[in-house]
């Protein structure tokens, strides 16, 4: 047996697949969780060692003969972590995440200093969101500047992983383009943002050569190998950001799809063959690691929101499905705006979750559980609809992430956007991307589309087409889902 290794750096989760090209199947998994620390303020992060431990956890639980015949490996990342590292390649503090809300007064001084939100959009592509990798490197030198002095490198979290397995240091241009001070158009960095980050110092000298074609950045290391049962020497791809090794592992590398990521956070992103930029800032305006562009809206709470309120109950998957079954369209008028961490689209950072629409006849278990899915899908579906404004049509949606395996979410998703859903029988979109990439490595000449197109599977049994009746119901509430955020956005702004 020959396989492909690829590696997903999640915020809940490392998970890996080993993937038998020849014979075109997942031949092993393993999975490890991590931990996630949580302060007042919207802090959000993690330690990059946890990472490792996890990662080793994870490919170790692949069988040892499978593990021996894997030919090389590619790594997938959760988006916009800071991983400040020193000249010894140390990482010098703890690692703030995509989830972290904590740099709001970061990203203002920032836009203010680069002449404004519209400047930033116009110039570089993208705002100075929350989030963003750019806002958490003006935090390190506000509040920890003897570390700031020390940092002699600024990684991203799946180049921490790459800088682990091989001793490069390098940064995939889909990935850095979540940054803040990636120039979108040109795939180049921008020396004004990075200016406007930091006037003092000149961060360029802190960012690793940029990689725009998927090619070896250098050979496992012996050691690591050793630790993994991995054989040394065998090459490591460029990798990328989660919703980029999504994109590959969803098949979306041609206009007319769309992936729909129903993880800790909610995605929806399409391919472009030309840069799609959003004056309004609502939609991030990314580049694909296949050498176009992934204009992207990501929401902060999507399965968080689900999870929370099961949770209240204490409903198991099982008891979810049926509850979400039985409950009519439309909750019977409850809405769950889903903005529990803080939100991204809408630009609301410091917002909480809200339930709206409760009456003495509608307070069910039922009802709060059915709206927190058709809360995170009506989120979503506000990407599928300003992709479209932009000029970004979708003809399907691939559907991925922990809210798939939900036959009812899958529904919901289909009757919500009005369209086609299918399900793959890779169930690990981003994990199975990085196998994809690095399956690119040996399988020389070979392009991404050629290899989406003989290895992607579509899963028959679990697509759905959208019920016309359910369609027409769910635009009115999709309309008062909408006005309930208008209502209550001034509240958080």
């Amino acid at each position: 047996m020959t396989a492909v290794l690829g590696i997903d750096l999640g915020t809940q989760s490392v998970k890996v697949v080993a993937y038998d090209f020849v014979n075109k199947s997942i031949a092993g998994a393993g999975s490890a969780p991590l931990e996630l620390h949580r302060a007042d303020g919207g802090v959000a992060e993690q330690r990059s060692d946890w990472w490792l431990a996890a990662i080793q956890h994870a490919i170790t639980a692949v069988e040892s003969t499978l593990r021996s015949s894997v030919v090389a490996v590619s790594v997938s990342g959760q988006q916009h972590g800071f991983v400040a590292i020193d000249e010894a390649d140390d990482v010098l503090t703890s690692v703030k995440l995509w989830c972290d809300t904590s740099t709001s007064a970061e990203c203002a001084e920032i836009t203010e200093a680069f002449g404004g939100r519209d400047a930033c959009i116009d110039k570089v592509g993208n705002p100075i969101a929350p989030g963003y990798t750019a806002s958490k490197v003006r935090w390190l030198k506000n509040f920890k500047p003897g570390l700031y002095s020390q940092m002699s490198g600024i990684l991203l979290p799946h180049d921490y992983v790459n800088l682990h397995l091989t001793g490069e240091r390098c940064m995939e241009v889909g990935d850095a383009s979540g940054t803040g001070f990636l120039d979108i158009r040109r795939r180049e960095w921008s020396g004004e943002m990075l200016r406007a980050v930091d006037q003092d110092r000149d961060l360029a000298d802190c960012l690793p050569p940029l990689r725009k074609q998927n090619e070896p950045i250098g050979k496992l290391r012996q050691q690591v190998a050793d630790e993994l049962g991995l054989p040394a020497g065998i090459p490591v791809g460029i990798g990328g950001g989660d919703n980029m090794m999504g994109a590959i592992g969803t098949g979306n590398v041609r206009p007319g799809v769309v992936t729909m990521s129903l993880g800790t956070s909610g995605t929806v992103y399409a391919y472009s063959d030309e840069p799609v930029i959003d004056p309004k800032g609502n939609i991030a305006a990314f580049c694909s690691s296949t050498g176009g562009w992934l204009p992207l809206l990501c929401t902060m709470n999507c399965t968080v929101t689900t999870e929370l309120v099961r949770s209240l109950f204490n409903a198991d998957l099982d008891a979810f499905e049926s509850q979400v079954a039985k409950t009519p369209r439309g909750s019977n008028g409850v809405i769950t705006l889903p903005f529990f961490n803080g939100e991204r689209t809408p630009n609301l950072p410091n917002a909480h979750g809200c339930i709206v629409g409760l009456s003495s006849s509608n307070v069910t278990p039922g009802n709060l559980i059915r709206s927190a899915l058709e809360g995170a899908t009506f989120a979503l579906r506000f990407g599928i609809d300003e992709l479209a404004t932009l000029g970004v049509s979708t003809q399907e949606i691939v559907l991925t992430g922990g809210g798939a395996q939900s036959d009812q979410w899958r529904q919901v998703v289909s009757d919500v956007c009005n369209l086609p859903v299918t399900i793959l029988e890779q169930n690990e979109g981003a994990a199975f991307g990085a196998a994809i990439q690095a399956l690119q490595l040996v399988e020389h000449g070979a392009t991404i589309e050629e290899l989406v197109a003989d290895h992607v599977t579509r899963d028959v049994s679990r697509s759905c087409e959208p019920n016309p009746a359910s369609v027409a119901e769910y635009e009115d509430c999709y309309e008062k889902y909408l006005g309930a955020v208008e209502a209550v956005s001034p509240m958080y702004e």
